[in-house]
């Protein structure tokens, strides 16, 4: 018999919401049922709506596009055309230009390692490192940090600075000492040239 009323309705609805809370194997039963609708859903519909567009494959690092126009009935349809796009990655990777060697940079290299190899006995690294500061860039003031002067056998600067390479942004500059050969790294800021790195040359 069809329910007539709205109080009938209500009480088949409660009892319809309430049936996966009467026990925990009526939740789990109602959480595999709508675990397999969703399911059944998600292959369906695809269907039903109609299979999404592939994309052409092209070559590497391209992007292909693929243009039809619509003909009037009885002339032959033109043949699809490919354009191919360029992506980031298909343009070259830019060289660092050579220039002749910067007279600062050639300095500013010169008077780091000066800087470099002045530690008398029992001196900090932090006042070690203050001759030096002014020339180093901020993101290398802290690898220098962990430096200990006591170990560096060099103390002083026995010939002229010497440039081994030069670029408009960077030149590597070799300094002698009486230890090693200093090989440092001056790159320019904006604010003006700063040693970035060194390293010790035999």
């Amino acid at each position: 018999m069809p329910i007539r009323t709205n109080r009938g309705r209500a009480a088949v609805y409660r009892r319809l919401w309430g049936y996966p809370l009467r026990s925990p194997r009526h939740l789990m039963g109602t959480i595999v049922f709508l675990a397999i609708v969703v399911t059944a859903l998600g292959i369906v519909l695809p269907k039903v709506m109609g299979k999404p567009a592939t994309a052409t494959p092209g070559a590497p690092g391209s992007t292909s596009v693929t243009t039809t126009t619509s003909q009037p009935p009885g002339i032959a349809a033109p043949v699809p055309t490919t354009a191919t796009l360029p992506t980031r990655l298909s343009s070259p990777l830019l060289t660092p230009t050579s220039a002749a060697p910067n007279p600062e940079a050639v300095n500013v290299a010169k008077q780091w390692a000066t800087a470099w190899v002045n530690h008398p006995a029992g001196i900090t690294n932090a006042d070690w490192l203050n001759g030096m500061r002014a020339l180093t860039t901020d993101e290398f003031l802290p690898q220098m940090s962990t430096v200990d002067p006591a170990n560096i056998t060099a103390t002083r600067v026995t010939g002229d600075a010497t440039v081994q390479s030069s670029y408009t942004s960077s030149v590597v500059v070799l300094v002698p000492t009486d230890g090693p050969k200093l090989s440092i790294t001056v790159v320019n800021t904006g604010a003006g040239w700063r040693v970035s790195d060194y390293d010790q040359a035999s």
